[in-house]
C-alpha cells in the first residue's frame, strides 16, 4: 500500500514529447469527454478525470474556486480540505473532491457545487498557460448518521448533529462560506468550541490550534465534520484483526442553542492488509473495525468499486473480481492485469521489472444494534504490487543454413523503447542498425505489450567466428540491447549471446602430376582464402623457397614446380631403370594445429641404377631411401669393402668397377653370363669402427650384368703387296679401342660406365683418353683422326663441334690423350649448357708402313688447337680422310651434362 509520501502531489510534470497549444481560458465544463476533461459524482465524492492528451508536456496546477476566490491547492492544503489526486505515469489523472470539502458550496447537505480551475504550464514555454474551469453539481442526501471516508491522503469523519425544534426558528447557521472558511472562525454562537484528540492520550486543542496543526473541524447545516491527513501527531497506528490501521479519534465540543454538546468522532483507515501472488491481489479489511464499533451491529450493504465508482455483481463477474467475507475479514480479490489498473515498467539495478497498480474501493453500511445509528464506511485504497522481475524472453529463430542471425526479444510494456544495440565492435542506434543492413523491428500485441526483433547476417563484421573443427564454423553474436523507460527516461540493458554452428568450411585442395623430371603441384583455396601455412616436405613454404620452386599465385590458386632431385623430395624405391620419389605437401592451420589438406605424390622417374659396358666394367648407383634414414652413402661399399664409391653425397653413391674385381661373382646361363655384386653397409670396417647402429635396418642392393657369350664380331681387311714373304701365315683377329674420361689431369681415376651422365661445370676442363686394348704389339700405333662433340648419341647428328686434340702419349703407339675446355660449345652468342656426347675416329696403323696421312703419326690438329673456322658452327659437314676403313675404329663417350657453377648444389 502507498504511504502518504507515495501519493502524487498536486503540482507535477507530465513527461512527454508533445506540447499542447494554448487552450481557450476559463472554459466551464460539466461533462465533455471530447475535450479531455470529464467530471461526475460518486456518492459523497465528485470525481474529475483528466486525459493525458490534454496534459501532455505540461505541468498541472489545481485551484479550488470559492466564490470569487481561487485557492491554490498545495499537497498539505489538499489533504486538510478533502481533495486528492491520482495520476499514472503518462498523465492520466483523477481528482477527487469530498462533498464536505472546505471550498464546496453546500446547500443544506443535499446539493453541492464544486468548482476547480486547472492551470497547465507549458514545459517548453512556461509563460504559456492554459486554464480550464470545471464546475460540477452533485446531489447527495443518503447521509448515514456517521460517514467515514478513507481517501489516499486523508481520513474524514462526519456525524449528524441533533437539531432541537427551537433551532428551526431563526437559529439556522448562516452562509456556508462563513461556516467553512478555514482562516477565520465562525461568528455564530453554535460553532465548534474546542476538541480533544486521543493518541490515545488526550490532547486538547481549540479550533484555531487544530486548524493550524493541519486538521479540519467544521459544521454544516446538520453535520459536524473532522478531517485529518495521515501520519499526524494526533493520529496513531493500531492493528485490527491483523490489519494495520491508522486511527483518528477526537471529541468535539460545539455550542448549540440548547447548550454545549459533545460529539465523539473516530475514523480508522487501513494502511496494509494486501497479499500478492503472481496472478491475484487479495485485499483484507477487518470485518469488525473495533475503533469504530463498540457493540454488535448488522451489515446492511457491502459494495465494491474501482476508482471511486461502485460496481454491480455483473461488472465484478465480468472482470473477475470477488468480494467475500470470512469470520474476521472482508476480502476483495482482483486479478493482476485487470483492465481497471495499469502496468508500469521499472529498472532497479538495471534489471527489467514491472508493477501493476489498481485502486479498489470498499463501501460498507452497518447499523449498531443498541443505538440504531448507521455508519457508512468508504475506503479508496490505491494498490501497487511489489516489483515483479520480468527478464525478457529471448527466442533464437536463427536457421544456420540461412546464414542469418534472427532473434526475438520480449515482451515489454508499452512504456519501453529500444534506443540502441551494442555489438562487439560498435554501438548503433536503431536507425543506424536499419541503415547498416541489420533489420530491427518493433512488434505490438493486442494486450498492449511489445517485442523487438533483430536480424544480422553471418558475414557482418560485428559477428565473431571460430572454428572448433576444420569443417565447422561457430558464429558468435554478442549483443546488448539498450532500453529506456518512458516517461522518466530510465535506462536499462539486456544482454543476449547468439551462437550458431554451420558446416560451411570449404577446405583447400591439392592436386599434382609428374613428368620425367619434376612434380607439378596445384593448390586451390577454400572459402577461407590462403589462411594457412604450406609445408613442402619438412620445410615451410617461404617466399625464398617459393621463388626456387617457381611459385605462381592468383586469387584462387597457387602452384609449385619441384624437381624430383630437390632436397624436399623423399626417395622410396630404386629400381634398375627408375627411382620412385615422393613429394609431401601439407596445408597447415598453425592456430589450431590442424591439417587442412595433404598430398603425398609419388612418381617414378627414369634413372639407370646399373649400366653394363662392353669393356667389362659395371657402374651402379645407390640411393638413400626413407627406410634407412641414418644411411651415410659414402660409407657404402661393394662386397670387397675396399671398393668404395667413386662419387657420393648425402643422397647418392656411385660405383664403377671391373667385372673381375671387388668381389664380383660370375655365373653362366645358357647363352648368358651373369656378373653380380652387392652394394651394402657393413657395420664394422677393418679397424672395428661401427658405421651405424646395429638397430638400423640393413642396406643391401644387388647389382648385376648379363653378357651374351656366343656373339662374335668379325673384322676384315684387304691384304696389300709386301716386299718380303712373311715368315708365317697371316691370320685375322680383333682389335679393341676404348675412350675413357678421366677424373682430372692426373689420369689416375676414370669415370665408369655407370657414372654417366657425368656432370661437369663450365670453366672445368674434361680429360679424355683413347687406348688400344689388349695389344702389346709395338709395331701397332694408335692415331686419333677426328674428335668432335654432338648433342645426341648419334655421331652424325647436327650441330657438332670440333674438339682440340692434345697428344699426350704414355705408350705412344697404343694410347692417346687430349683435353677440352667447357666453353668450347656455344649456340650463337650463348654458351651451351646442355648434355653433350664426344666422338672420335681412331686409326690403328703399322708403324713400319709408309702410308700417308694419319698412319704417319701426324696429329690431325697439331699443338692441341682446333680450326676456329668450324668451332661451334652448325651444319658443318665432316669429310672422312682416305684412311683404310679396315683400320679405323669409331668410339664415343657417354652423356656429359654441362652446368653453370652458380646452379650447383
Amino acid at each position: 500500500m502507498r504511504t502518504l509520501e507515495d501519493v502524487v502531489l498536486w503540482g507535477f510534470m507530465v513527461a512527454a514529447v508533445i506540447t499542447l497549444g494554448q487552450s481557450r481560458p476559463n472554459t466551464k465544463l460539466n461533462l465533455q469527454s471530447s475535450s479531455g476533461l470529464q467530471s461526475d459524482c460518486a456518492g459523497n465524492l465528485m470525481r474529475l478525470l483528466l486525459d493525458k492528451a490534454l496534459a501532455v508536456g505540461s505541468q498541472l496546477e489545481v485551484e479550488a474556486i470559492n466564490g470569487t476566490q481561487h485557492i491554490v491547492l498545495t499537497p498539505s492544503l489538499a489533504a486538510q480540505c478533502g481533495y486528492s489526486m491520482e495520476s499514472d505515469p503518462w498523465g492520466n489523472t483523477r481528482i477527487y473532491t469530498s462533498l464536505m470539502g472546505c471550498y464546496v458550496d453546500n446547500k443544506e447537505d443535499t446539493t453541492f457545487n464544486v468548482g476547480l480551475r486547472l492551470r497547465l504550464f507549458n514545459h517548453q514555454s512556461p509563460s504559456k498557460v492554459a486554464s480550464h474551469d470545471v464546475s460540477q453539481t452533485c446531489s447527495y442526501s443518503r447521509w448515514a448518521t456517521r460517514e467515514i471516508l478513507c481517501d489516499r491522503n486523508y481520513m474524514e469523519v462526519s456525524h449528524h448533529m441533533a437539531t432541537p425544534a427551537a433551532q428551526s426558528k431563526g437559529q439556522a447557521q448562516d452562509d456556508k462560506d462563513d461556516a467553512n472558511a478555514i482562516p477565520g472562525e465562525s461568528g455564530e454562537a453554535h460553532g465548534i468550541w474546542k476538541m480533544t484528540f486521543f493518541t490515545p492520550e488526550p490532547v486538547p486543542m481549540v479550533l484555531a490550534e487544530a486548524r493550524q496543526a493541519g486538521y479540519t473541524a467544521m459544521t454544516t447545516s446538520a453535520r459536524l465534520v473532522m478531517r485529518s491527513p495521515y501520519n499526524m501527531a494526533e493520529t496513531y497506528s493500531e492493528e485490527v484483526a491483523g490489519i494495520p490501521m491508522e486511527v483518528f479519534r477526537v471529541s468535539a465540543y460545539y455550542k448549540a442553542p440548547h447548550g454545549l454538546s459533545v460529539v465523539n468522532l473516530a475514523a480508522a483507515c487501513p494502511t496494509g492488509g494486501v497479499l500478492f501472488t503472481e496472478d491475484v491481489i487479495s485485499w483484507y479489511v477487518p470485518r469488525r473495525v473495533t475503533p469504530l464499533v463498540d457493540g454488535t451491529f448488522k451489515t446492511l450493504e457491502m459494495l465494491m468499486g474501482i476508482n471511486g465508482q461502485r460496481l454491480d455483481k455483473s461488472q465484478m463477474t465480468a472482470r473477475g473480481y470477488t468480494l467475500s467475507v470470512t469470520d474476521f475479514h472482508i476480502v476483495i480479490e482482483i486479478p493482476v492485469g485487470s483492465p481497471d489498473g495499469y502496468y508500469k515498467s521499472h529498472a532497479p539495478d538495471y534489471q527489467y521489472h514491472i508493477t501493476y497498480s489498481v485502486e479498489p474501493m470498499l463501501e460498507v453500511l452497518w447499523k449498531a444494534d443498541d443505538t440504531q445509528d448507521e455508519t457508512r464506511y468508504k475506503v479508496l485504497f490505491p494498490i501497487t504490487t511489489p516489483l515483479m522481475p520480468r527478464p525478457p524472453h529471448v527466442k533464437d529463430d536463427t536457421v544456420p543454413e540461412n546464414r542469418m542471425f534472427s532473434v526475438h526479444l520480449g515482451t515489454f510494456l508499452h512504456d519501453v523503447e529500444l534506443k540502441n544495440i551494442t555489438f562487439s565492435t560498435v554501438v548503433l542506434t536503431v536507425e543506424e542498425c536499419n541503415a547498416g543492413g541489420f533489420a530491427v523491428q518493433e512488434h505490438r500485441f493486442p494486450n498492449g505489450t511489445k517485442s523487438f526483433s533483430l536480424k544480422v547476417p553471418f558475414d557482418a563484421n560485428v559477428v565473431l567466428k571460430h572454428n572448433p573443427e576444420p569443417l565447422v564454423t561457430v558464429y558468435f553474436l554478442p549483443l546488448v540491447f539498450g532500453f529506456v523507460l518512458l516517461p522518466e527516461e530510465t535506462a536499462f540493458a539486456h544482454s543476449v549471446d547468439l551462437q550458431a554452428s554451420l558446416q560451411d568450411v570449404v577446405l583447400p585442395t591439392i592436386t599434382g602430376t609428374c613428368d620425367q623430371n619434376v612434380f607439378y603441384i596445384s593448390v586451390k583455396y577454400g572459402n577461407r582464402g590462403p589462411d594457412f601455412q604450406t609445408l613442402v616436405g619438412y620445410q615451410q613454404l617461404t617466399p625464398d623457397l617459393g621463388e626456387i620452386y617457381n611459385t605462381k599465385v592468383n586469387d584462387t590458386h597457387f602452384s609449385l614446380v619441384v624437381p624430383y632431385t630437390a632436397t624436399d623430395a623423399a626417395y622410396e624405391l630404386m629400381t634398375s631403370d627408375s627411382i620412385r620419389a615422393r613429394l609431401d605437401i601439407l596445408l597447415w592451420d598453425p592456430n589450431n594445429n590442424w591439417v587442412l589438406s595433404d598430398l603425398y605424390l609419388a612418381c617414378s622417374f627414369p634413372l639407370k641404377a646399373t649400366e653394363c659396358h662392353p669393356n667389362g666394367t659395371m657402374t651402379a648407383m645407390a640411393v638413400k631411401v626413407e627406410s634407412v634414414p641414418n644411411l651415410v652413402p659414402s660409407m657404402l661399399t661393394l662386397k670387397d669393402q675396399s671398393c668404395k664409391p667413386v662419387f657420393s653425397n648425402d643422397r647418392f653413391a656411385q660405383f664403377s668397377f671391373s667385372v673381375d674385381s671387388c668381389g664380383t661373382t660370375r655365373m653362366f646361363f645358357d647363352n648368358y653370363m651373369l656378373y653380380e655384386n652387392e652394394i651394402g653397409l657393413y657395420y664394422n670396417n677393418k679397424k672395428g669402427v661401427a658405421y651405424t647402429s646395429p638397430v638400423d635396418p640393413d642396406y643391401r642392393q644387388k647389382v648385376s650384368c648379363y653378357y651374351v657369350v656366343n656373339d662374335t664380331q668379325t673384322f676384315s681387311y684387304n691384304p696389300g703387296t709386301i716386299s718380303k714373304e712373311p715368315a708365317a701365315e697371316i691370320g685375322s683377329g680383333h682389335l679393341m679401342v676404348q675412350m675413357r674420361l678421366a677424373d682430372d689431369s692426373s689420369y689416375e681415376y676414370y669415370y665408369q660406365a655407370e657414372d654417366y651422365p657425368v656432370v661437369s661445370y663450365l670453366r672445368q676442363p674434361l680429360f679424355f683418353e683413347v687406348e688400344l686394348m689388349h695389344s702389346t704389339d709395338p709395331q701397332l700405333a694408335l692415331t686419333l683422326e677426328n674428335c668432335w662433340a654432338t648433342l645426341h648419341e648419334d655421331r652424325t647428328s647436327l650441330p657438332s663441334w670440333d674438339i682440340i686434340v692434345d697428344c699426350r702419349v704414355a705408350i705412344p703407339s697404343h694410347l692417346k690423350r687430349f683435353s677440352m675446355k667447357m666453353f668450347t660449345f656455344t649456340k650463337g652468342e650463348d654458351v651451351l649448357k646442355e648434355e653433350i656426347y664426344v666422338h672420335c675416329d681412331a686409326v690403328v696403323c703399322d708403324s713400319n708402313s709408309q702410308a700417308e696421312g694419319s698412319c704417319r703419326g701426324q696429329c690431325v690438329n697439331p699443338a692441341g688447337t682446333s680450326d676456329s673456322r668450324y668451332q661451334g658452327m652448325k651444319g658443318v659437314k665432316r669429310e672422312r680422310r682416305s684412311t683404310d676403313l679396315s683400320k679405323q675404329r669409331q668410339i664415343s663417350s657417354g652423356p656429359i651434362v654441362l652446368l653453370n657453377m652458380q646452379t650447383s648444389e
